[in-house]
């Protein structure tokens, strides 16, 4: 059963990164080199791993997964003893990385939801539905 589910696109990362893959594939035509083309392919595999992040509750699990689900932060319902909405750094960027709000996966925007776990670990969702997300969260773990 879906209790939650929301999906985010990475509208800038798509954009920013497609820009990249232009510009290193046209220096990589002219240059004749293989270095602009193998950043290029580097590129563009990051576009698909990481072009948006679908957070599920489902069942007594919740989930994060970026682009096809390969990169994704599962955690038990009963481990969660907390969460709140939170105001992300622009400097914190998109993807996957340690911040002072602990590990956050994140695609886009500066809003995200902080949940604390049982043993003491931090981490952090980024979504554009901080409110839909802390909701669900909180509903979820007072029925498991």
């Amino acid at each position: 059963m879906t209790r939650y589910e929301h999906t985010q696109i990475g509208h800038v990362i798509i954009w920013f990164l497609f820009a990249i893959i232009l510009i290193a594939s046209g220096v990589a035509g002219l240059s004749h080199r293989e270095t602009p083309l193998v950043v290029s392919i580097i590129l563009l595999a990051a576009l698909v791993l990481f072009y948006k992040l679908r957070i599920t509750i489902e069942g007594k699990t919740l989930c994060a997964s970026f682009g096809p689900g390969i990169i994704r932060k599962r955690v038990e319902l009963a481990q969660i003893v907390g969460c709140e909405p939170i105001h992300i750094r622009w400097w914190y960027g998109c993807g996957v990385h340690l911040t002072p709000c602990g590990w956050l996966y994140n695609v886009s925007g500066f809003d995200a939801v902080a949940i604390a776990l049982r043993d003491g670990k931090k981490f952090a969702f980024g979504t554009n539905d901080s409110d839909g997300l802390t909701a669900g969260i909180r509903d979820a773990i007072r029925v498991n």
